[in-house]
């Protein structure tokens, strides 16, 4: 099943001026879980400018499974609705083989949630199955050069999944969110000391995006008053940095869930588009900021083979290690924490991958 909405001819047979026409080649890029809440925050947001530039045609995949394309096809029409200029195409499907043809970015939003009563492992077993298959589809359809980065929870596993699934996509084109635990550390740190988010930098997500993670504002600074100053010098209270700080962003989630009744869904589609594009642009000079991927095993020593939240800076489309910060043993104990339960879930993942 497929529905396709092209406003490429229309544009060119008048409807706008010449002289008035985006000329840009369009990339394509990809939501899956497009009838879901998140992807309903997001695709406004890439349709209008805000993650590829305003100067910059696409066309959106929009993927998700046979029971929601009925759904799906409602978002198409809002999105046509909102007659944008820059979207030139936009497909609706539930066929991975259509969803992943050259893609230029591919945002892997859509995962079994986790239900009542289930385990995490039973949660692992199902998107094992889902990400293993999108996986090779990328491998068989997509840009070699193509950009994933993984969403649906347990994001770093499912993103390895996939990245092992597509072997003949290099494994450092795959990325899974942690900007969402990134920003919520620095508006926390804002909130505190009466600043805006803006004048926070450099928090840093160690690990597993899950309550394992490590918020570590060890490095971060804030302007205050027009002046940089360290975080712990801004916030003058080592006892919140160290407690209650590090909690609230781990559950977070589980708050939003606890007031909403419904996940985090505005949240992370902004943190989506600032992941996406400061993938595409680069980090601003002298910033870094937090993402799952793929570790060496000679970083900060985390094992080899993880997707792993580190900080990175990126420029040209390719990410870097921040490399040299000092880490203390407060830290160390909080980043190997994470590092054991993202390796256990790698270990189970591999068990099902094998079985699958």
């Amino acid at each position: 099943m497929e529905t396709i909405y092209g406003t490429g001819r229309r544009e060119a047979s008048g409807t706008m001026s010449s002289s008035n026409l985006i000329m840009s080649e369009p990339i394509r890029v990809l939501v899956t879980g497009a009838a879901g809440q998140i992807a309903y925050s997001l695709l406004y947001s890439i349709a209008k400018g805000d993650v590829f530039g305003k100067d910059q045609t696409l066309i959106l995949v929009l993927l998700d499974i046979t029971p929601m394309m009925t759904v799906l096809d409602g978002v198409l029409m809002e999105l046509q609705d909102c007659a944008l200029p820059l979207l030139r195409e936009v497909i609706a499907t539930d066929k991975e083989e259509v969803a992943f043809k050259n893609l230029d970015v591919a945002v892997l939003v859509g995962s079994m949630p986790r239900k009542e009563g289930m385990e995490r492992k039973d949660l692992l077993k199902a998107n094992v199955k889902i990400f293993k298959s999108q996986g090779a589809a990328l491998d068989k359809y997509a840009k070699k050069s193509v950009k994933v980065i993984v969403v649906g929870n347990p994001a770093n596993t499912n993103c390895l999944t996939a990245s092992k699934s597509a072997p003949s996509i290099p494994k450092e084109n795959f990325s899974c969110l942690t900007r969402l635990d990134h920003n919520r550390a620095k508006s926390q740190i804002a909130l505190k000391v009466g600043v805006t988010a803006n004048d926070v930098k450099n928090c840093i997500i160690w690990g597993n995006h899950s309550s394992t993670q490590y918020p570590d504002v060890n490095h971060a600074k804030v302007k205050v008053q027009g002046k940089e100053v360290g975080v712990y010098e801004a916030v003058k209270n080592d006892n919140w940095l160290k407690g209650d700080f590090i909690s609230t962003v781990q559950q977070r989630g589980a708050a939003v869930i606890k007031a909403r009744k419904l996940s985090s869904a505005m949240s992370a589609a902004k943190a989506i588009c600032d992941h996406v594009r400061d993938l595409w642009f680069g980090t601003p000079e002298g910033e870094f900021v937090s993402m799952g991927v793929i570790s060496d095993g000679n970083s900060y020593g985390v094992p080899e083979d993880l997707i792993y939240s580190f900080p990175v800076v990126i420029k040209n489309k390719t990410w870097k290690f921040v490399e040299g910060l000092p880490i203390n043993d407060f830290s160390r104990e909080k980043m190997d924490l994470t590092a054991k339960e993202l390796s256990e879930e790698k270990e189970m993942a591999v068990e099902f991958l094998s079985s699958a």
